[in-house]
């Protein structure tokens, strides 16, 4: 399966973004009120970076509450590891797995088209499995 049939009918305009500009307090703020892990970092309609729990946690550790007033600019974890809409399920998993990531903007040329998390693409997997073994069974059973 590849990532495009997993964005399908996710509209590009629901993706949480920021911009290089958005305090860390703000964004914290943003990541906790949305229950979500990672936001991409937008300037000019162009992904720059990627923000996430882990950013938090180690600027704090580094520097303290100082750090929440800082532009993501500074902080987010640049450049932003990205996969095409054609790229595979196994492929972005493998990527995932290699780089230590948990989220993947999706792109299509030089634009966002969507935003994945690692749980997106395991519940992905899990469904084809199962529907591999539903197929296996009704083979054996009409055989």
């Amino acid at each position: 399966m590849e990532i495009s049939r997993l964005i399908e009918g996710r509209a590009s305009s629901d993706i949480i973004s920021s911009s290089v500009e958005t305090p860390v307090r703000d964004a914290v703020k943003l990541l906790a009120s949305r229950r979500i892990g990672a936001i991409p970092v937008v300037e000019g309609g162009q992904i720059v970076g990627i923000f996430s729990e882990r950013d938090v946690v180690y600027r704090l550790a580094d520097e303290g509450e100082a750090c929440l007033s800082r532009p993501l600019g500074e902080v987010m974890t640049s450049p932003a590891i990205t996969v095409e809409r054609s790229t595979t399920l196994l492929d972005a998993l493998a990527l995932m797995t290699r780089r230590r990531i948990r989220h993947l903007p999706v792109v299509e040329g030089d634009v966002m088209c969507g935003f994945i998390s690692i749980g997106d693409l395991v519940k992905a997997r899990l469904e084809e499995i199962q529907h591999e073994a539903e197929a296996m069974r009704e083979y054996i059973r009409t055989a």
